[in-house]
């Protein structure tokens, strides 16, 4: 029986989208008599998606399938009119795909907004990144459909999982596993790597001087500048507010400190462009050389913030590199050790406020209470704030116990309107 279009839908039945102008004995001539492009073309017209093929060496772009579901002019030659369309965000996803160094081909989703005349059309981008010898982005080829919101949050999430979301490079996580691999790579081939660390340097004096919406753009300016600096086969990421990490493949421990010439002069030559006006910045380095000096990405990512608070003891623009010491490196264990007790506390709920009354001289009555933090041992062994907090901060895990203790003095507060209480915080929270 034939359907009709989109009045009713009864079970079993198809609903006809859209009528071809071509008729039937047409259609299956075009594709008996050409190749596999037809069977696309036909199939991705139907499925209401758009094929997309990017030369992105030979800056040439082709279309096919549904295009009429772009609200802008297509164009078979200069990608350009694609990239005018797409809003900033947009390009920025599509920068960090052009920009990928990886060797291996690789495949993708990403959410874009193109403009339009009834406003911001939503687009998913999915397909697969090939990559020349050299491990620069060749081509992209894969499918742009209308995304529904709900496809918007997950793609969103699924970038969130392995991307920094102001800087689009690799989070501190990813960065830790692709470490990890470059580490078991050098072992496995005989070969070098090496880890730097790279801090911003007096970002706090840039936030206060400049305001926070332009300290954001130091950093996003930074990385950008940090990894057109690199090779091709080398990664970088964020790895904290000010810091970026990156991983040098197959190196020799002399070309350590030339990268990191190059990447400090990079930053230092030319104030980066703000909103609020030019910002100079300068940034430190430290560097471990893998896997002589870490067999781990953990030990890796450790060594190399140590090295990093030598570069710093001179003041801005410093550069070190790992060099073992069985003292600091004990005292650093005891420090993680201790951050991991502290992470499982708050897992488990073991840490309490403990309330100090101030006493008003005259009345002899609480005025007032100090809230101290303390850490239950899983055997009931109490332990005050001084032998914990400070390797909390040590590892950057602080800002969790600052939290904790703002959100249980607000919650005591509320059962008690009139409760006075004081909280000691690190200022990171």
């Amino acid at each position: 029986m034939r359907p009709k279009n989109g009045l009713e839908n009864p079970a079993g039945t198809v609903v006809l989208l859209q009528q071809s102008l071509q008729k039937g004995t047409e259609v299956r001539a075009a594709i008996g008599a050409t190749h596999d492009n037809a069977r696309l073309r036909l199939a991705s017209q139907a499925a209401r998606v758009v094929v997309l093929d990017w030369q992105v060496v030979e800056e040439s772009i082709h279309w096919d399938g549904a295009t009429d579901i772009l609200p802008f002019p297509l164009s078979n030659g200069h990608p350009q009119v694609f990239l005018d369309a797409v809003t900033r965000a947009g390009r920025d996803a599509l920068s960090v795909l052009l920009d990928d160094k990886s060797a291996y081909s690789s495949q993708f989703e990403l959410n874009l907004e193109v403009a339009s005349a009834l406003g911001a059309v939503g687009l998913t981008f999915a397909g697969t990144r090939v990559p020349d010898s050299e491990g620069r982005t060749e081509r992209l080829i894969g499918l742009l459909r209308e995304s529904t919101e709900k496809q918007r949050e997950m793609q969103r999430l699924t970038y969130l999982a392995t991307r920094d979301e102001l800087t689009g490079h690799l989070n501190r996580n990813a960065l830790r596993t692709e470490l990890q691999l470059a580490i078991s790579r050098a072992k496995e081939e005989n070969r070098h790597c090496a880890f730097l660390v790279a801090s911003i340097d007096r970002l706090a004096m840039i936030n206060d001087g400049y305001g926070f919406d332009a300290g954001e753009e130091v950093i996003v300016g930074v990385g950008e500048r940090l990894a057109k600096s690199l090779r091709a086969s080398d990664i970088i990421g964020r790895t904290a507010g000010n810091k970026f990490g990156v991983i040098l493949k197959n190196c020799r421990e002399n070309e350590i400190a030339i990268v990191a010439a190059r990447l400090k002069r990079a930053v230092r030559d030319h104030a980066i462009d703000t909103r609020s006006g030019k910002v100079s910045a300068t940034t430190s380095v430290g560097a471990v050389w893998l896997p002589l000096a870490a067999a781990t990405s953990q030990e890796a990512m450790l060594r190399a913030e140590q090295a990093l608070e030598r570069a710093r003891i001179n003041g801005r623009d410093g550069f070190a590199v790992y060099a073992q010491s069985p003292q600091r490196d004990t005292a650093r264990l005891r420090q993680m050790s201790i951050a991991d007790d502290v992470v499982q506390a708050l897992k488990e709920n073991r840490l309490r406020l403990a309330y100090q009354p101030i006493i008003n001289a005259r009345s002899r009555k609480p005025v007032h209470y100090e809230c101290l933090l303390r850490m239950l041992k899983p055997d009931g062994q109490e332990v005050s704030a001084g032998h914990f907090v400070p390797a909390a901060e040590q590892m950057g895990i602080v800002h969790l116990v600052d939290w904790f203790a703002l959100e249980t003095a607000v919650a005591q507060m509320a059962r008690h309107g009139e409760l006075s209480l004081g909280v000691n915080v690190s200022g990171t929270a």
